[in-house]
């Protein structure tokens, strides 16, 4: 299979991004794994910043990779952490030289001990906005050529563009499953006020009003209270605050 097929190929993945039920770290898992079949390296991790503003690891193409960028995590070093930190790309890092790896001197040694000889990194950010980065890792020393760099950025641009469409998508259901919640407790109540301004003879803005007085001060919510005045599990002492209705 040619460059340019398993190039088509990441662009075909990506489209499934757009569907609900698609499997993101399965995804960028497949990544790591087209980044070694696409470029002239030997390994690929994919670090992503979680929800709480923490980086994580979420896909390698190898368990020895896995390991070291558990290491680099550990101990906030790298060339990945580094690209995440400053958005830039980090190219051709020679990891037997040790003016290269001033920072990651501890990084740099694991990494040599797992067979590697250079490392880059490629930010996964869109206009500003960092989410992540793509590790690679070659067992030779020679530089990534400027024609990898950028199918390498493309990768990287690809998964970036599947993050957000996957936390939009997310995002997209809280809000539905939060407008639903507020639909179905704004029934609720309705139908306690109904049962309470028949009870007390009131008004429904009146019901609703002593309904607010009674829950607000015992920090009880309006739905809960609603609940129980419908299930007749209520056993309190509901005072009317406003004038009956009818005579």
């Amino acid at each position: 299979m040619t460059n340019q097929q398993r190039v088509l190929d990441v662009l075909v993945e990506a489209v499934d991004t757009l569907t609900d039920d698609f499997d993101l770290i399965e995804f960028l898992h497949r990544l790591s794994t087209r980044c070694v079949e696409l470029l002239d390296v030997d390994a690929a991790g994919v670090m992503v910043v979680d929800q709480h503003g923490e980086f994580q690891l979420v896909a390698a193409s190898d368990e020895k990779t896995r390991l070291l960028e558990l290491f680099a995590l550990q101990h906030d070093q790298g060339p990945c952490v580094r690209c995440y930190q400053s958005g830039q790309a980090q190219l051709n890092i020679s990891l037997t030289s040790s003016a290269a790896t001033v920072g990651f001197g501890p990084f740099a040694a694991r990494a040599r001990a797992a067979g590697f000889t250079v490392t880059h990194a490629l930010p996964m950010k869109l206009r500003h906005q960092v989410v992540g980065a793509v590790n690679l890792f070659g067992s030779r020393l020679r530089r990534l050529s400027d024609t990898d760099v950028q199918v390498g950025q493309a990768v990287a641009d690809v998964a970036t563009i599947a993050i957000l469409q996957q936390r939009s998508i997310e995002h997209s259901h809280l809000e539905k499953a939060q407008l639903q919640a507020a639909l179905t407790s704004r029934v609720v109540i309705e139908q306690a006020k109904g049962i309470l301004s028949e009870r007390h003879n009131l008004s429904m803005d009146d019901t609703f009003d002593t309904m607010r007085a009674y829950a607000r001060p015992r920090h009880l919510l309006l739905t809960d209270l609603a609940r129980q005045i419908i299930d007749d599990t209520f056993d309190g002492d509901i005072t009317p605050t406003g004038s009956p209705d009818r005579p």
